[in-house]
């Protein structure tokens, strides 16, 4: 049988039917299930049959979620989560022992890197950088006790590219395990296990969801690894809801057809940016001018929905788009189907000092667009209109 498209595993992927043979997966709102006998109560917690115990462990719609994310990212298997901040700490705290060490990009989610310098060292786990454009470096950090080696790629919010090949490369010759949050591009646009990752996170919430309606997280990879991020997680308990996970994979159905539309929007916003005379620059993974442009045209399927820029007048020029936006949103989340309109100078990274700041790229007037799925012309007016302004 000829393997299936991208598209056709998101829709036709297999699901749990009840005797009423639903034609779309049904939710399954129940905490435990029950047994139909002591030997199969016995058989099931010893693990000699696959079956659902209790949905902290697992649940036919998790299940059925999970499956999805391992077909598109070409993974054995997978856990879902409440967020997608608990699936990367789960990833590192299950994977980890007290005096190991992690290398890892500079440019990460800001909790994320909260993980890294406030709370993984409370376990003697001590995290090392290398900044984005220094990748060649990344060597020179590892120690003996380096177990992982972590990237996000494009990075947030500056919308940096990684090159997941070299990576791969050096994860293998060191036999470090490589970890990819791929939340920005999704699995449609980049699968890093093909370039050597072992394990691939998600926050679905994002382009996942795509919608804004609930929260998410996924990691996939290795039964091997999985199952010791299974182990640590059932008993810790960041298990995704039921009634999300049947959202999600509702989601996943449309996720091509959706990210199609974002990028081909998030695209003209770009171009349209680079020749408006108040901006600087502009950063999209499928610009020509984007420094890492040849690596993401060899690792990407098209350049995502985030577009990042610098606004001429730095931090208070900021603040005056932001209060000169009409249309699009002022939010923290991204990969709506609205398009969402950020300033971190002023807002989510104002806590941080400017050369911290800096090092990750975000200078004061940086501004991050997740671009949506309204007509790009009204999207390109709104926009111009408020740095007219």
């Amino acid at each position: 049988m000829n393997k299936n498209h991208f598209e056709t595993d998101a829709i036709r992927t297999q699901i749990e039917r009840t005797e009423f043979l639903e034609h779309s997966a049904p939710l399954y709102l129940s905490s435990s299930f029950v047994f139909e006998d002591a030997e199969d109560m016995r058989a099931s917690f010893a693990e000699e049959k696959e079956r659902n115990l209790y949905s902290r462990f697992t649940n036919p719609n998790t299940t059925e979620f999970v499956d999805k994310v391992c077909k598109m990212e070409g993974a054995e298997a997978g856990y879902a989560f409440a967020t997608g901040m608990s699936a990367v700490f789960s990833t590192f705290a299950a994977l980890l022992n007290s005096g190991d060490h992690v290398v890892s990009a500079r440019s990460v989610f800001g909790s994320t890197h909260a993980l890294f310098t406030k709370f993984l060292p409370k376990w003697n786990i001590e995290t090392s950088y290398f900044k984005v454009n220094e990748v060649d470096k990344i060597e020179s950090l590892i120690q003996p006790n380096t177990k992982i080696l972590f990237a996000e790629t494009p990075t947030n919010p500056a919308v940096d590219v990684l090159d997941l090949e070299y990576l791969g490369e050096v994860a293998k010759k060191h036999n470090l395990t490589l970890v990819i949050d791929n939340c920005f591009a999704t699995p449609y646009l980049q699968k890093p296990i093909d370039f050597g990752a072992h394990i691939v996170v998600h926050s679905a919430t994002k382009l996942m969801d795509g919608q804004g309606r609930v929260l998410g997280g996924v990691a996939v990879g290795p039964k091997d690894l999985i199952r010791e991020i299974y182990l640590f997680s059932r008993n810790t308990g960041p298990a995704l809801s039921p009634f999300n996970a049947w959202v999600l994979s509702k989601s996943l159905e449309t996720l091509a057809v959706r990210v199609d539309r974002h990028c081909e929007n998030a695209l003209k916003v770009a171009e349209f940016l680079e020749t408006h005379s108040q901006v600087n620059f502009v950063k999209y993974p499928f610009l020509k001018s984007h420094p890492q442009y040849k690596v993401a045209k060899k690792q990407m399927k098209q350049g995502g929905s985030i577009v990042a820029f610098e606004i001429k007048g730095g931090v208070e020029a900021g603040r005056n788009f932001l209060n000169n936006i009409k249309m699009c949103s002022l939010s923290a989340n991204l990969g709506d189907t609205r398009t969402i309109v950020t300033h971190p100078a002023s807002t989510t990274h104002s806590k941080l000092s400017e050369e911290d700041r800096l090092e990750v790229g975000i200078s004061d007037g940086l501004v991050r667009v997740s671009v949506g799925l309204e007509n790009v012309s009204d999207v390109i007016n709104d926009l111009n209109q408020a740095l007219s302004s």
